[in-house]
């Protein structure tokens, strides 16, 4: 019986979720060393500086602990550089860039119903030069992935860090009764080892509750404001009782309501019909207040003043205004498990698989909400706001990795500069996750998590791809770039191309059990 009959929407991804076998042991990956030297990189920092090279970056275990300024570009070097020790690893990188390892606060590390193993996610990820994710919600279960956070951190694993957070309410069998309930479901998950809390609504006496007792452990909330709850939970209302940041939109433009209180649903709308609730939102920011307006400017404020962080994830929605591009993309050839493609197809049993007759309408109206949301998003960032980056790929055509870095170009389609779409990959989500002073930035004295590769990604961010960038070589021949040549996590040297022979092994071997 094909996965997609197995399954029953509930009210959230969360329900087509199931525990998946352990990644395997790490084989991939040299180091750390006692002293690695990155040689003649051109250097772009993360915190919004542009580049600077050429540096030598000096890698001793897991921490930088050196950048020289060795040069000017173009010219032969003559200034005088980091002597290595002895057993050091020395990589003569001229003409490569170095960026800090990416941050993507919405990675879910695959699923049962999917048939994504775990090593097959976090290879991807790692490949696209993604060395941190938050997972919201844990949906293969708390235990399980606090077991792979750990391993992550001893390096036993090839994955990127995993700050794992606890869906509300997650273990329990019933729903929350009283605030009391609350608190000791928020004490027990912290005793756990959860960093944070994800909610998708609920009471808001039982949402306040929550939130002020994550502070007291250190813990941090995000919010997808989900329709069954939005009306009386906009992001306005969690961010007023403290919720760090928010996934996606859902709740901003209700908060920008000028004329109405409700969404204008169509009379017949059901939640559980996936292609009603996706459709249905395409026609969302329009109905909110226009940009500039005093109720759009007081709500954009009021969310930065709050210190209340965006995490977009633009991604996981353009499948709506272009469904051919997504169906068409060029890596689902040879990186899409057959497994992923038939959950990513339509079903009425599957969240994010509404293409039940989706139109040229349904396309245009997603077209003109994209560009009300980037538009806020952007006018946010300009005027303070933190924005992050993330994919929540694994649904509705976004495969893990590739979805990450269509993200930066949408980012950058919003009206950001390359640089802040960097920073917002980097330093932003850092902040959020309250390790700035460890990562997010390529500095002395943090952690060895780095990008390298050949090309510039701030002229074009396609060389990120694992696929790479498809142009004309100086023969006139149609070639494609080799995207990222090494991720480094915690001083650990990851051959990127070498990753995806992985996965592409992995792909092959699925197909030909079919």
């Amino acid at each position: 019986m094909p996965i997609k009959t197995l399954l029953i929407i509930a009210f959230s991804c969360v329900s087509i979720y199931a525990s998946i076998p352990d990644a395997p042991q790490r084989k991939q990956g040299e180091g750390p060393f006692q002293q690695l030297i990155l040689r003649s990189v051109t250097m772009i920092p993360g915190h919004g500086s542009p580049p600077v090279g050429p540096v030598d970056i000096v890698i001793e275990k897991n921490k930088i602990t050196q950048i020289a300024k060795v040069g000017y570009p173009g010219v032969p070097i003559k200034s005088k550089r980091p002597v290595a020790k002895r057993n050091a690893k020395e990589l003569d990188l001229t003409g490569h860039y170095v960026l800090p390892g990416f941050i993507d606060l919405h990675g879910h590390i695959g699923g049962k119903a999917q048939g994504t193993p775990a090593e097959y996610v976090l290879k991807l990820w790692l490949a696209h030069g993604i060395t941190t994710i938050r997972e919201p919600g844990s949906f293969n279960g708390l235990d399980w992935t606090l077991r792979h956070k750990k391993w992550s951190d001893e390096n036993r694993i090839a994955s990127p860090r995993i700050f794992p957070y606890a869906n509300f309410g997650a273990g329990r069998k019933n729903n929350f009764t009283s605030v009391s309930e609350v608190r000791d479901w928020v004490n027990d998950i912290a005793d756990q080892g959860a960093v944070g809390i994800k909610f998708f609504g609920d009471r808001p006496e039982f949402i306040r509750t929550a939130i002020k007792e994550a502070k007291k452990h250190g813990m941090t909330t995000t919010m997808h404001h989900a329709q069954l709850d939005v009306v009386r939970m906009n992001a306005l209302i969690s961010a007023k009782m403290g919720l760090t940041s928010m996934e996606h939109w859902y709740g901003l433009p209700e908060a920008m309501f000028e004329d109405q209180v409700i969404q204008n649903y169509r009379l017949d709308y059901n939640y559980q019909n996936e292609q009603h609730r996706f459709s249905e939102a395409g026609k969302l920011w329009l109905q909110a207040a226009s940009p500039g307006s005093k109720k759009w400017n007081s709500v954009r404020d009021e969310l930065i003043k709050l210190d209340f962080t965006l995490n977009p994830t633009f991604t996981i929605y353009e499948a709506n205004r272009d469904l051919m591009r997504e169906r068409q993309a060029i890596w689902h050839k040879e990186y899409t498990l057959p497994s992923l493609w038939e959950f990513f197809e339509p079903s009425r049993y599957s969240h994010g698989s509404y293409w039940f007759d989706w139109t040229t309408e349904e396309e245009i109206n997603w077209k003109n909400n994209f560009k009300r949301w980037m538009t806020f998003v952007n006018d946010f960032k300009n005027h303070g706001g933190r924005v992050t980056t993330g994919s929540d790929s694994g649904f509705i055509y976004k495969v893990y990795g590739f979805g990450y870095i269509r993200e930066l170009e949408l980012l950058q389609e919003a009206g950001f500069h390359p640089l802040e779409v960097l920073k917002s990959a980097t330093i932003n989500g850092a902040e959020v996750l309250n390790i700035d002073s460890q990562l997010g930035s390529i500095e002395v004295g943090k952690l060895a998590d780095l990008v390298i590769l050949k090309e510039n990604p701030l002229r074009n961010f396609k060389v990120l791809y694992g696929t790479g960038h498809f142009k004309l070589d100086e023969n006139n021949r149609p070639t494609r770039t080799k995207g990222i040549r090494y991720t480094i996590k915690d001083g650990i040297l990851f051959d990127a191309q070498k990753l995806l022979q992985d996965v592409k092994k992995i792909v092959k071997g699925a197909k030909n059990k079919q």
